[in-house]
């Protein structure tokens, strides 16, 4: 009656190229506010120059976050272990420590 417990194993496969575009953009906004900002500043409107700074950075910055956690987690993938994978591709006893390490990171 007990079921067995099925392993998975997480697979990550987000690449720099899926968050490129993110990056880009973010800094786009960024140069486009400190443009604005120079624009701003003069010895009466100091305070609007800074103030837009601190607005495009605290609006934008929840976006940016949101879109990277859910750009990563569409790129984490779990897949069953079948029992015959799990004994083949288990380290051999008799390994080297940097054998160990580098399959760990593989």
């Amino acid at each position: 009656m007990e079921k067995e417990i099925q392993r998975y194993r997480m697979i990550c496969t987000l690449t720099f190229g899926d968050i490129y575009g993110q990056i880009i953009v973010w800094l786009m906004v960024i140069f486009i506010t400190l443009a604005t900002t120079l624009a701003l500043w003069s010895s009466t409107r100091q305070i609007y120059a800074l103030a837009t700074v601190g607005i495009v950075l605290v609006l934008s910055l929840p976006f940016l976050l949101f879109a990277f956690v859910t750009t990563l987690l569409n790129h984490i993938e779990f897949a069953p272990i079948e029992e015959a994978t799990t004994r083949t591709s288990s380290t051999p006893r008799n390994a080297s420590p940097s054998q160990k390490a580098a399959e760990a990171a593989s």
